[in-house]
């Protein structure tokens, strides 16, 4: 019996000490993933909060270098060559570095993202851009440090960042532009395989930039065309180009296609804007 007791004694002893603590971390991690256009941009950082403390002018001094969060390199990842404030930086991960001060930030995007805070030997190498942004108060306290991607639009958007009564916005421009018309001349290179849909979508792209109307307007009606006028979006966005380039009679034809079939198929939003269209072109 006492043999049984001390195999057991040892058997929970083994358990206990290999046994970890888990307790919440005071500065929680946190990814960002975010589709801009056609490219990628992952976020990763720390979440510090505020806790009672005053924060830049303090706890992050003015006009230090700052790790931007806590712990490990606050990063950014970009899948494509970017634009960053006018600065052009190659596609890769970046540590983000700030310098706050009351008005500006200077942010500061560093190629060696392997630090635990900032660099013990800076090394100017391994800057790929530095910019300033201004600061814009915020109407309410953010308890918890936070960064968002900001302001989306096809062709870029804003890096943000927000703590305390602060937020800096780093606006960053993707090569959308080459990559839909790569993709579009390569696809419209085999007409053969083309669906409604490549046309639908090559057509929305193109309107959507505002480019060759000719082009645009070619490839809605062969959307359009192929799918037997039944889809209500392919002869929304006919009747949107046909306007566009000056045709009331030839908009107005395909507004009311679309409606008839967005009150078929029950879509409310579709029903709306075609009465709304029709209702503006009609009386012009």
């Amino acid at each position: 019996m006492k043999k049984f007791a001390l195999v057991v004694f040892t058997a929970l002893l083994s358990v206990s000490l290999q046994a970890q603590i888990q307790t919440p971390q005071p500065s929680p991690s946190s990814k960002l993933e975010q589709v801009v256009g056609l490219s990628n941009v992952v976020v990763e950082y720390s979440r510090p909060s505020m806790r009672g403390r005053t924060i830049f002018g303090d706890l992050v001094p003015y006009d230090a270098l700052w790790r931007t969060g806590a712990n490990k390199n606050t990063t950014v990842t970009f899948s494509d060559d970017v634009v960053v404030e006018g600065k052009e930086i190659k596609a890769g991960t970046y540590a983000i570095f700030t310098r706050p001060s009351e008005a500006v930030w200077e942010v500061i995007f560093y190629s060696d993202s392997e630090n635990w805070g900032t660099p013990k030997e800076w090394d100017a190498s391994k800057v790929a851009a530095t910019v300033k942004v201004e600061v814009y108060p915020m109407p309410v306290p953010i308890e918890t440090f936070t960064m968002t991607i900001d302001d989306l639009h096809n062709n870029g958007g804003s890096l943000g960042i927000m703590w305390e009564k602060v937020y800096v916005g780093v606006k960053f421009v993707v090569p959308t532009v080459a990559k839909a018309t790569e993709s579009i001349e390569a696809a419209m290179a085999s007409p053969a395989n083309l669906t409604a849909n490549d046309y639908f979508s090559a057509a929305s792209y193109y309107f959507s930039e505002g480019v060759n109307m000719g082009k645009t307007k070619e490839w809605i009606d062969k959307a359009v065309a192929m799918n037997g006028g039944s889809a209500y979006w392919m002869t929304r966005l006919q009747s949107l180009i046909y306007a566009k380039l000056g045709d009331k009679k030839g908009a107005i034809e395909a507004a009311k296609k679309s409606l008839v079939a967005a009150q078929a198929e029950g879509n409310q939003d579709y029903v709306k804007m075609n009465k709304d269209s029709l209702k503006e072109w009609e009386t012009e």
